[in-house]
């Protein structure tokens, strides 16, 4: 018998989980574990990933002036589609005006909220952490990539014998990491029809506050999705076909799996060895690329988030009949760019970081409450959008690096 792909099982198990959480909400308890426990096992290999896969792909690379070429041609990539995914969002957010005439009638507390304004700031200082061992304890996934780039780099610098014997040890300890993800990957099914099950049966109890906001809440849906669906579906395979020089449809069908579990997940970081594996094997992208680019784009790499934050922003503030002039669209561009960066490749992130965007152009807070609703399944958008540039900036930075790749 023929054994279904992942990605098939993938979207069955989505199709079964949207039912079941429609149909037994009252039972959703007795799936949701399935999808709690799924979650773990991807979170516990996270961090022993991105450390392994780093520090052979900086000592791979061999040099300052290698490492330096590929961090510049990387962080070029990120600036660039992020910064095109925010002005779509600003286009479409100034043609459709979703937020004229929205009703103001609740606002919800979000946890977190009081130091959202301090996390881009402490974003930069975290990228040197004070202890090493509490950044990986503690998931602190920037202060984990700076000190692999960093112990990759003088890896090389250290003799011969030593060095050899270091990377055949991080070479081997990348690949039983790689089994283990592997491993764990097999059971993505079940995880999926954990979490969405959950997340069906709870959004069913809000339909009412669905229903009570009305028309403009389901416009400013419909311009994040357009907004979306124009960086994912145009703007990015342009650059996949014309700097990339691949093929994007042969791109986007490599990508399934991740892009089926990011949707899923809202989770960026969760999705990551998916993301890793499918790039490397089913587009043929070299690991000393993947594991450099990939790692650093689901930490900074944001432009869906980024996308959500300035349309959120713009969308409140018509809402509450504030006029935002040229200089203040700008301000809510340049931060969303920023906060973007410090957002956390989690469910969620980008409704708090949002909070720095509207205190930079002094935006009332409590208009978060009114993105609240439908927010869940906007993340799941604007999360597969931030792990399908990262993929497409694999292809970038491969190409721009003279690789073969299997998407051409």
């Amino acid at each position: 018998m023929k054994k279904i792909k992942l990605h098939w099982q993938i979207l069955i198990a989505l199709v079964i989980a949207i039912f079941y959480g429609v149909v037994f909400t009252e039972y959703v308890g007795y799936v949701s574990w399935m999808g709690d426990l799924f979650l773990r096992a991807l979170k516990m290999i996270i961090v022993p990933l991105i450390f392994t896969s780093i520090v052979t792909g900086v000592a791979n690379i061999g040099n300052a002036e290698n490492l330096g070429r590929l961090g510049l041609k990387t962080f070029s990539y990120y600036l660039l589609t992020t910064t095109f995914a925010i002005l779509t969002g600003l286009i479409f957010v100034n043609i459709l005006q979703p937020g004229v005439g929205a009703d103001l009638g609740f606002s919800q507390h979000i946890e977190g909220l009081a130091t959202a304004k301090e996390s881009f700031g402490q974003t930069l200082l975290n990228i040197i952490p004070t202890n090493i061992f509490g950044a990986f304890a503690g998931g602190k996934i920037l202060g984990v990539i700076f000190f692999s780039i960093l112990f990759g780099y003088f890896l090389t610098q250290i003799s011969e014998k030593p060095r050899t014997q270091l990377l055949g040890f991080f070479n081997g300890l990348f690949d039983v990491v790689m089994k283990i993800t592997m491993f764990i990957i097999k059971f993505t099914p079940l995880g999926i029809l954990g979490i969405v099950a959950k997340v069906v049966a709870e959004q069913a109890s809000d339909t009412q506050a669905l229903l009570a906001v009305g028309g403009r809440l389901g416009l400013y849906m419909i311009t994040v999705i357009i907004s979306l669906g124009v960086h994912a579906m145009i703007t990015l395979p342009l650059i996949v076909k014309f700097i990339g020089k691949a093929n994007p449809i042969k791109h986007l069908k490599a990508m399934r799996t991740p892009l089926l579990t990011a949707f899923s997940t809202s989770s960026s970081s969760a999705t990551l060895p998916l993301t890793m594996e499918a790039v490397e094997h089913n587009a043929g992208v070299s690991n000393k690329v993947t594991s450099f680019v990939l790692p650093l784009g689901a930490t900074v790499n944001m432009d869906g988030t980024a996308l959500y934050e300035c349309v959120a922003a713009m969308f409140i503030a018509q809402a509450y009949g504030i006029e935002m002039g040229f200089l203040q669209q700008v301000i809510v561009v340049i931060t969303a760019l920023l906060a973007s960066i410090g957002a956390a490749g989690i469910p969620m992130a980008g409704l708090v970081m949002i909070t720095i965007i509207l205190s930079a152009v002094g935006l009332p807070l409590e208009g978060i409450g009114l993105i609240l609703a439908v927010d869940r399944i906007l993340d799941m958008l604007r999360t597969t959008t931030n792990v399908w540039s990262d993929s497409c900036g694999a292809v970038v930075v491969a190409n721009s690096e003279g690789e073969k790749l299997k998407v051409e």
